[in-house]
C-alpha cells in the first residue's frame, strides 16, 4: 500500500509582507518545488498539493509534476481546513498520509522515508514524527486509522492536539538535523536559509 503526500500550499503567507513565500525562490527555485520534489523522490503517490490563496499561481508551479490539486476555498480559517480537505483526498488504497508544510523545503526525501518506516515497524501506531533535540518536527506520517479524529479538528493548530491526545500510539523519531524544524515563513528566515543552508539544495 501506498503513502499519500498532503503538501499544504494554502496558507496567505501573511508573515512574509508583500511576496508569497511559496514563490520565493531558493538555490534556484520556488520553496513549494522542493517540498514536491522531495515528496515525489521519497516515492509517496499520489501527490496531493491543497491550495487556496493564489491558487493559480502555486498551482502553476506543480505544472510537470504528476500531482493533483485539491483547492481549499476556506483557507482563511486556518490551516487545519486544509490538512482536512486532503484528507478527504487520499485514496481508500493508501495506508496513510504524510503532511508536508510547503515552506519547509530542507526536509529531505530520507527525512519522509525514515518516518515512514519508523511507523511501517510499529504496527499498533497510529502515527510518527520526526524528533530533533526533544522538538517534534515535520513531516508528521499517520496511518488512515487516526483520520476521522483528525478531521474533527478546525482552526489553525495543526494536528498535535490528536496526536498528544493519543502518545501512546505516537512514534518518536529521532532525526539529528534542525532542517526538520525549519520554516522559511518570514523574510529574515529566508535571508538566513539563502545565507547558510542552501547549499543543501539542489537546483
Amino acid at each position: 500500500m501506498s503513502w499519500a503526500a498532503i503538501i499544504l500550499a494554502a496558507g496567505r503567507s501573511s508573515r512574509m509582507g508583500n511576496s508569497h513565500k511559496l514563490l520565493e525562490e531558493l538555490s534556484g527555485k520556488p520553496l513549494i518545488n522542493h517540498v514536491i520534489d522531495a515528496a515525489e523522490k521519497a516515492f509517496l503517490v499520489p501527490l496531493l498539493l491543497v491550495t487556496g490563496y493564489r491558487r493559480a499561481d502555486v498551482a502553476a508551479l506543480a505544472h510537470g509534476h504528476d500531482i493533483e490539486e485539491v483547492f481549499n476555498p476556506d483557507y482563511a480559517s486556518g490551516m487545519m481546513s486544509s490538512v482536512v480537505g486532503g484528507l478527504r483526498a487520499v485514496p481508500e488504497s493508501c495506508e496513510g498520509a504524510v503532511i508536508l508544510l510547503g515552506d519547509m523545503p530542507m526536509i529531505t526525501p530520507q527525512h519522509i522515508r525514515t518516518t515512514i518506516a519508523a511507523l511501517q515497524a510499529q504496527p499498533e501506531a497510529f502515527a510518527a514524527v520526526p524528533v530533533y533535540r526533544r522538538q517534534w518536527g515535520h513531516p508528521v506520517v499517520m496511518r488512515r486509522g487516526l483520520f476521522g479524529a483528525v478531521m474533527g479538528l478546525s482552526g489553525d493548530h495543526g494536528a498535535r492536539a490528536v496526536l498528544k491526545a493519543h502518545l501512546a500510539q505516537v512514534v518518536e523519531v529521532p532525526i539529528d538535523d534542525p532542517a526538520i524544524l525549519l520554516d522559511l515563513d518570514t523574510p529574515e528566515a529566508l535571508a538566513l536559509a539563502r545565507q547558510s543552508g542552501s547549499a543543501r539544495l539542489t537546483p
